[in-house]
C-alpha cells in the first residue's frame, strides 16, 4: 500500500515514520518532483493573485509533460468549486479525453482543500506535489483518509512542504492586500 507523507523542516525521518500508522513512502529533494511545474504552478498562483483570487495555482503533468494548469477562479465564476485543483482535473480530462488521470501527478502551491483531495483521489492522481501544508491540520487529518487506498481507488501519495516560503510569502501577500482594502 502506498501512503502519505509529510516531514515538518528539521524533524527526523525515523521519527515521522514512527508516528505514522501506516507504511511511509520517503522523499528526497530531487527525487520524482521537478521544480520546473512548481515554478509554473507559481506562475499560476500569481495569476489568481492579480485576480483578486486566493493565490493557488495547480499543475497536472503526464510522462513529464504539462497536460493542464489552473489557478483559483471562485470569485470570477461565482461558484464554490472552481478551486485550481478542480480546474486543472477538467482541463486534463479534456485533453485526455478520459476522467481517469492515471499516471499523472499534480503540483499545488497548498495542500489541497478535502473537496480537491476527493476530486483528485477519483481522478486516479499518483502523487500530489503540495509547496505548503495546510495550517488547518482538521484539513491534513481529512485528506490523510481521503487519500488512502480503498476498495475501488488506489491510494495517493502526499509530500508536502516543499517551497514553503515561496507560498506562505503569496499567502500572505494576498491576505495583507485584502485586509488592506
Amino acid at each position: 500500500m502506498r501512503a502519505m507523507e509529510v516531514i515538518e523542516p528539521g524533524q527526523d525521518r525515523k521519527v515521522a515514520a514512527l508516528r505514522s500508522s501506516f507504511h511511509v513512502h520517503f522523499f528526497v529533494y530531487g527525487g520524482n518532483m521537478n521544480t520546473t511545474f512548481f515554478n509554473i504552478a507559481f506562475e499560476e498562483a500569481e495569476n489568481a493573485f492579480n485576480n483578486n483570487e486566493v493565490p493557488i495555482g495547480a499543475v497536472i503533468v503526464k510522462d513529464g509533460e504539462i497536460i493542464a494548469k489552473a489557478y483559483n477562479n471562485k470569485e470570477k465564476d461565482k461558484c464554490s468549486i472552481s478551486h485550481a485543483e478542480i480546474n486543472a482535473i477538467v482541463d486534463a480530462s479534456k485533453k485526455l479525453d478520459n476522467w481517469r488521470l492515471d499516471d499523472c501527478d499534480i503540483y499545488v502551491t497548498l495542500d489541497p482543500c478535502p473537496m480537491c483531495a476527493s476530486a483528485i483521489k477519483q481522478a486516479r492522481i499518483k502523487n500530489v506535489y503540495s509547496a505548503l501544508k495546510n495550517k488547518d491540520n482538521n484539513n491534513f487529518k481529512l485528506i490523510e483518509e481521503i487519500f488512502k487506498k480503498d476498495t475501488v481507488n488506489p491510494s495517493v501519495n502526499l509530500f508536502s512542504n516543499l517551497d514553503m516560503e515561496r507560498s506562505k510569502k503569496l499567502l500572505n501577500s494576498f491576505f495583507n492586500k485584502q485586509r488592506n482594502n
